[in-house]
């Protein structure tokens, strides 16, 4: 595009050259012509002059007082400065003005009669004679102005007509590099205007392309981990979320299952209708959603045509019995009139977990409390096991916001690492996690805290000084120039004296500012992409790089990707989870990655634990992953 420009300027400026060059050897011709034809001019008055005397001396004798007679009125009428007529060298006549004339021309010339006589004539240079007039200085003004005019047209229209070259080149050089959108946008009045638009319909075409690819991506992920009727997931979305609460040692963080059970729903469609039910039924699953839509990282799932599946972690036990009473509430107030007549519909069983509990046990004693709670009788909910619960999640909400402070003020946060690893087996970046040291020495769980710091509003300040520890200490003693990724909370992201504090480190420390990546869950940015865009234009712009984690968790659109620019993106474990067995999770990321092609986002995995799963993924694509097969965390010193 340079090259360009460079080449439209020198035509330009050539052309414009070119023109001034005609113009000047225009106005020297026009010069001499004139200074030509006024000597000429002149030399037809000395002739003139000479044919007279030459008449004179041929009929008369040479007499001064006769050539005093007539000669001076034809001189002065020449406007003539000097004149001497010679026989031989005897002068003869003589006439001279009292104040010549300081630039004159003097012509010599012999009598064609008389070769003995000859005369001196001295005349005011022939160009000095004319006295210009303001018509003739009007004229020339208006010739100038006129020439000056037709060339500043010629000029812009030339310079218009090769800056549409440099708009060609301009879109030709966005489209080479991949911005789509920004050659799409950069319509400008490009030359030869067919090409022009000929790029402006092949980028519209390609830009449907895209959408309708992600539609159909969309559309692949919702008939894969989807309920069809219900649009909520699939029992086959519950298993994959399970599987990523779980590990081999159990479940990874405490929490609660939910077993909702429509009893007869067969017999109510019967006698009430399909319509009426299903009207009911749509209720119900709008009411569970908003519910759950207030905890975090909660699951909701069918699990046949008459259950539903809820799952929610990081909650604590009495939370999780006001919930269940909730949730049978908000199932009760959807009913009808001629529905609440019957009071044995909804049945809940909930089994509560803590860390370390088998994931299939968890399954059986939600059932077993789902066939306690129908044994009952009426539409009610039963709790298989109250009492287990984890003991560092009973601590009251006074005493961990008690510690959370007393860590932050200590510096108690200890930053863990965990590597990143690419198809050759080398480190990419480090993902950089967070543990709190408590007074006996021991680290506290993200699991355990994380969620009470949301509920103090702490967790601005906790991540604040795991960005701290970053760049104070990692970046400045890594000597590999390694980058590390650093988690951040939907809470953080909104914060302002966050947003404010970080946007005045990142111009502080710029130099270590690309070996940043900030990490943000897909769903943060899905359902707060408006309020967040601007937060997260200012870290691309301060040289951070941006990664979207726990994807594949939602069925959603990937334009996001291309809206906020992102970088990196991570599949959430419940999608690597033995992928090598499971042709749905690989069809999800066939297409994902096919979605992205012709882009530069790097699809990353999370949480892969066997070299079989590595295996699949790399054939499938994807670019880096971390896990347990690679390296669990470690404490950074």
């Amino acid at each position: 595009m340079k090259l360009t420009q460079m080449l439209t300027r020198k035509l330009t400026s050539f052309w414009l050259v070119s023109l001034v060059a005609v113009a000047c050897i225009f106005i020297l011709t026009a010069t001499l012509s004139f200074v030509q034809l006024t000597y000429k001019f002149q030399q037809q008055k000395v002739d003139e002059i000479q044919t007279l005397l030459s008449q004179h001396t041929s009929e008369n004798l040479v007499d001064e007082s006769q050539l005093s007679q007539w000669l001076p009125q034809i001189l002065q009428a020449y406007q003539t400065q000097a004149f001497a007529l010679y026989d031989d060298e005897q002068l003869v006549y003589q006439y001279r003005v009292e104040k010549p004339n300081l630039s004159t021309v003097t012509y010599q010339t012999t009598l064609v009669q008389h070769r003995n006589f000859h005369m001196q004539l001295t005349l005011p240079k022939p160009f000095l004679l004319h006295e210009i007039s303001y018509y003739e200085v009007l004229v020339l003004l208006l010739g100038i102005i006129a020439t000056g005019l037709l060339v500043g047209w010629g000029y812009r229209w030339l310079a218009q007509e090769l800056e549409g070259v440099e708009d060609l080149a301009k879109r030709s050089h966005l489209i080479l590099s991949g911005d789509y959108e920004q050659a799409l946008a950069e319509t400008g009045h490009g030359r030869p205007r067919m090409i022009n638009r000929a790029l402006t319909k092949m980028l519209l075409e390609l830009d449907d392309a895209e959408k309708q690819r992600a539609r159909f991506d969309q559309f692949i992920r919702s008939n894969t981990f989807l309920d069809p009727e219900t649009g909520i997931g699939n029992q086959l979305f519950l298993k994959n979320r399970l599987d990523a609460l779980s590990n081999d040692a159990g479940m990874l963080a405490p929490g609660v299952l939910f077993l909702l059970e429509l009893e007869e729903l067969d017999l109510l469609q019967q006698e009430m209708g399909d319509e009426l039910v299903a009207e009911m039924l749509a209720q119900v699953i709008a009411a569970l959603g908003q519910v759950l839509d207030g905890h975090a990282n909660s699951i909701f799932s069918r699990r046949s045509q008459h259950q539903f599946a809820m799952v929610v972690p990081q909650i604590s036990l009495q939370d999780a019995e006001k919930l269940a009473n909730k949730l049978l509430k908000v199932c009760q107030a959807q009913l009808t009139e001629e529905l609440s007549k019957k009071q044995d519909i909804f049945h809940i069983g909930v089994a509560y977990f803590k860390v370390g509990d088998d994931k299939s046990q968890l399954v059986e004693e939600a059932e077993m409390a789902l066939r306690a709670a129908q044994f009952q009788g009426s539409s009610n909910w039963f709790m298989y096991d109250k009492g287990a619960v984890d003991e560092g999640f009973a601590r009251g909400s006074v005493r961990w916001r008690s510690f959370l402070e007393y860590a932050l003020v200590n510096k108690r946060v200890v930053a863990f690492s965990q590597p990143v690893v690419d198809s050759d087996m080398q480190t990419h970046h480090l993902e950089v996690s967070s543990r709190l040291r408590d007074n006996q020495g021991n680290l506290v769980r993200a699991t355990l805290f994380l969620p009470m710091a949301i509920k103090c509003g702490l967790t601005p300040q906790i991540e604040r000084q795991v960005i701290e520890t970053v760049l104070f200490d990692l970046l400045n003693t890594s000597k590999d120039n390694l980058s590390y990724s650093i988690n951040l909370s939907l809470d953080t992201l909104k914060s302002r004296a966050f947003v404010r504090w970080l946007k005045t480190t990142l111009l502080e420390y710029r130099h270590l500012t690309p070996r940043l990546i900030f990490e943000i869950n897909e769903d943060i940015i899905v359902n707060h992409i408006d309020s967040l865009k601007s937060t997260l234009d200012m870290m691309k712009k301060m040289g951070a790089r941006l990664c979207v984690d726990r994807v594949g968790l939602q069925v959603v659109s990937t334009q996001y990707i291309k809206t906020c620019q992102i970088d990196l993106i991570k599949l959430h474990r419940s999608i690597v989870n033995q992928i090598h067995l499971r042709q749905e999770n690989q069809l999800f990321v066939r297409s994902l990655i096919g979605g992205l092609y012709r882009t530069e986002v790097q699809v990353f995995a999370e949480g892969v634990d066997v070299f079989e799963e590595w295996q699949t993924l790399k054939i499938l694509g994807v670019s880096a992953a971390q896990g347990s097969f690679f390296s669990d965390p470690v404490e950074e010193i």
